[in-house]
């Protein structure tokens, strides 16, 4: 199916794996280089630049992820943490021009994270969440092409 064809994007595999926060794409973010937006978001939730460096050599996104579960989070995470992945999501694609270009080409598609794993606050799961990382996306979308 052609972009034009379709009504969302609700699924970043594929073709649209690099709106993923899996997607490799090297950050540098508080002096720490992550090889994706992942292991970075994780690693903020970490109260140590140790543990933080840990996370950031994680072998995978997955396992960035499982670590970043695993600490003591801040206090105010949850006042923070959309502010955090809105800057992240931002150093990924102001760095990389083809990921940009790609990002600005889904036009005026509503992004979707959309899985199966519950995930409701991120995206949806059986259509319903509240999607803030592809609202983060559309926002950053809409920023790159003005």
């Amino acid at each position: 199916m052609s972009i034009t064809e379709l009504r969302s994007i609700d699924n970043f595999t594929g073709e649209y794996r690099f709106l993923s926060n899996f997607f490799p794409s090297v950050i540098r973010y508080e002096q720490i280089v992550y090889p994706a937006v992942e292991h970075a978001y994780q690693a903020a939730k970490a109260p140590s630049i140790r543990e933080k460096r840990l996370i950031a050599a994680a072998a995978s996104a997955g396992h960035a992820k499982r670590m970043g579960q695993k600490v003591a989070l801040p206090k105010n995470w949850e006042s923070v943490k959309v502010g955090i992945m809105r800057e992240l999501v931002r150093i990924k694609f102001t760095k990389y021009p083809e990921l940009r270009r790609r990002l600005i080409e889904t036009g005026e598609l509503p992004l979707i994270e959309e899985n199966t794993w519950g995930d409701r606050f991120w995206g949806t799961c059986g259509g319903i969440g509240q999607n803030h990382l592809g609202r983060i996306l559309m926002e950053i979308r809409n920023e790159l092409r003005d």
